[in-house]
């Protein structure tokens, strides 16, 4: 496993972390997470993301249950706050309320006395960027959070963030949590150089948007079982399975056999080709795909190989709303 600095901080992540987002606590059984958590930290994986709204508090759970197995500080512990968790009118947002009764819910379901990273799962627009960044800097001075971070937040919002941080004397933003993979590129007009200039890493989501990437769903088929067919997640990838996205992922497959990996690896090691991009999160319900997506981080795609897949990607429709 390959480790990078998260952002200007000193923290050290791995290039690919594990997620929970549809999975743990949801699709996925306790056993079975608790073997791609083995799996997945074995290989060196060293961040585990997650947050308190998948599957209502559920995936911090079975996380709380797995993850006492293993020493706390060779672990990145990652979780994030935003979307409502109850009908409660300030159980939601980012107000100083929000966050102080989240971050303690989150630690209680993840058994755990601090997290590594805490995130603004996304822009609040009723709470003022002061009052976000102050409750921040409050956690971590109560030692709840090591650092903090953000979650599809705009340029302008990030550097609204990292000057108030400067001015208030407290530590600034060290991530960002976008989507981005080979076929949704949005965050490199501004996200990324605006992220490297003021210091955060760039720790995405859906690089292998659901499965496409990996060809799962050649030929526009749904296999039964997958996220594709359920009801629920199959809406995150739809708007992928036309005939002209199809044909970009068959002509990927066609490279990674002649880069002799798979298509999946070759997916993420797009990513991570980016230094902007501190790790990947990949999406896990079986061991088996973690041992594959991890092996992508020894991956290193030539100048040709990039211009060649340059010349088979553009850029994709707007994602719907996800992590």
């Amino acid at each position: 496993m390959h480790y990078r600095r998260l952002g200007h901080s000193g923290l050290h992540v791995s290039a690919i972390s594990l997620g929970s987002w549809l999975t743990y606590g949801s699709r996925v059984e306790l056993e079975t997470a608790r073997q791609c958590v083995r799996e997945a930290v074995e290989a060196g994986v060293n961040l585990i993301d997650t947050a308190d709204i998948y599957a209502r508090g559920a995936a911090e759970e079975a996380l709380g249950e797995i993850l006492p197995e293993y020493k706390r500080s060779d672990l990145v512990l990652a979780s994030k706050a935003f979307w409502p968790m109850s009908e409660n009118v300030n159980d939601r947002g980012l107000s100083r309320k929000h966050l102080h009764e989240s971050i303690h819910n989150s630690l209680k379901r993840l058994k755990t006395d601090y997290l590594d990273l805490y995130q603004c799962h996304r822009h609040d627009p009723n709470t003022p960027i002061r009052e976000v960044v102050e409750a921040m800097i409050d956690l971590v001075r109560r030692g709840d959070i090591l650092y903090w971070g953000v979650s599809c937040w705009s340029a302008a919002q990030i550097v609204e963030a990292c000057f108030l941080a400067d001015k208030l004397g407290g530590p600034r933003p060290i991530s960002n949590q976008p989507h981005y993979s080979a076929l949704y590129r949005k965050i490199e007009a501004e996200i990324l150089p605006t992220s490297e200039r003021f210091g955060l890493g760039q720790i995405v989501w859906s690089p292998l948007e659901g499965g496409v990437l990996t060809g799962k769903y050649r030929g526009g088929n749904v296999p039964p079982g997958t996220r594709g067919a359920d009801e629920k997640t199959g809406r995150f990838i739809e708007r992928w399975l036309n005939e002209e996205t199809l044909a970009k992922v068959e002509a990927l497959g066609t490279l990674a056999d002649e880069v002799g990996c798979k298509l999946s690896q070759l997916a993420l090691a797009w990513t991570l080709r980016q230094p902007g991009i501190s790790s990947a999160i990949m999406g896990a319900s079986r061991p088996e795909q973690v041992r594959e997506n991890v092996a992508a981080a020894e991956i290193k795609l030539s100048a040709e190989q990039l211009e060649y897949m340059e010349k088979i990607l553009d850029n994709r429709p707007e994602p719907v709303t996800g992590e």
